[in-house]
This record gives C-alpha cells, structure tokens and sequence, in this order.
C-alpha cells in the first residue's frame, strides 16, 4: 500500500530532511512515525500526500509511483488518502458540518449523499449533536474529532496523522488514537507520527522511528 525506496528529500539550502528511507506498509496495516523534533516525520507524510516530491527514489502509493504523477492527476491521488492535523486546520467561520463536507463538495457529490456521508463521519466519532455547531464552541478533543471526520468521510483507504494529540491531555490522547485503531479495524491503512512513546508503547502496533532523517528502527521489519 505505501513502499518508500532509498527516499531522499533535500530542502533548498541543502538541508537533508531524508535520507535513504525505505520500508513498506501492507494494506490494513497501523503503524507509528516517531523521533525527534525535526528528524522527518512530517516530511515523510508530506511525500505520502504529494505535499512535497522527493528529490530521490521512489514513493509508491497502492501501485502508483508518485514521481510520475503529473500535477493534474494530484487531487485524485489525494482523494485516497485522509490527513489528519495537530492544529486541526478547521474553519472556524463554518459549522461542524460544512468542515466535514467540504472535501465532499469539492469531489462534486450531490446534496444528499453529501448530508449522508457527513452525519455517518460525524457519528462514528461521536459528534453527531455537534453538527450545526461552529468550531469556536468546541473543546480541543472535539476539534481534533472534527478534523478525522473531516479526514474520513470520502471513506479514504489510507489515514495520515501528523501529531494528531499533540496538544490533548493523555485521557483524550488514547481516545484519538483508539478511534484510529477503530478505522484500521476496517481495513484502513493508518500511518501516525507521534513523539508521545508512552502511548505508542500502550497500543501495541508497528513502530518506525527516524532519526535526522535515517530510518533506524523499525520494529515492525522482518
């Protein structure tokens, strides 16, 4: 599902944010990014979801080689795959609902599938009571629930997450990550970048740790 091969990804100015990362990611499979600040997390999900190209090797997503994805073809490539923020990146001028709906809108569903689609996101994290809502009127936890509902409802079969309860207290950490465990239950391939390792040691699944932009550990490799 997604295979990164001798990956390398080099900033303007010459700063290596990879270097030479490889491992695969079987279709249903949940797995943790972890290390250090700035040792490349967010760069790799980045790859994932054409938000940035590596420089060199290949990023292979479901069978297809990112490299040769034309700009074009990206918003399709990103229609399979949900991303999930630690700011949330919500609108806070719309209600819960609109913020669901908007990828829907954009992909051009009709009004009816859009409502339907939205209030199934919305209820598998338990926020359904929430919809006519705004984001200002909400905690931080339930925020956070806005943006996987957001991230989920085009029923994606890869879920992204870039330090998903960074800014949640350890009782909402573990309810996040629990409802990511409920999608990967699913069949959903769920790929998480957390620096929390107390709660990733707790819940058990594949672990790939960088380290200034090495993949040194990989708990999960044969």
């Amino acid at each position: 599902m997604i295979r990164f091969s001798n990956v390398n990804k080099r900033y303007t100015g010459g700063y290596d944010a990879l270097v030479g990362v490889n491992f695969h990611l079987a279709p249903g499979e949940m797995a943790f990014l972890t290390g250090h600040s700035g040792a490349g997390k967010s760069t790799l999900l980045k790859l994932i979801a054409l938000l940035e190209r590596a420089s060199r090797g290949q990023v292979v997503i479901n069978g297809q080689n990112l490299d040769k994805v034309s700009r074009r073809r990206i918003p399709y490539i990103r229609r399979n795959i949900g991303i999930i923020f630690q700011d949330h990146r919500l609108l806070f001028d719309r209600t819960v609902f609109d913020n669901v709906a908007l990828p829907l809108i954009i992909s051009g569903f009709s009004s009816n599938e859009v409502g339907r689609r939205v209030r199934a996101a919305l209820d598998k994290v338990n926020l359904l009571r929430k919809e006519k809502s705004y984001p200002v009127m909400l905690s931080g936890g339930e925020q956070q629930r806005v943006g996987i509902a957001r991230a989920i409802v085009n029923k994606p079969p890869i879920l992204l997450a870039d330090e998903p309860t960074g800014n949640l207290d350890p009782e909402l950490s573990e309810e996040i990550m629990k409802l990511f465990e409920q999608f990967n239950q699913v069949g959903v391939t769920v790929l998480i970048a957390s620096h929390d390792l107390a709660l990733i040691s707790q819940m058990g699944h594949r672990v790939l740790t960088l380290t200034k932009g090495k993949l040194t550990q990989d708990s999960g490799a044969s």
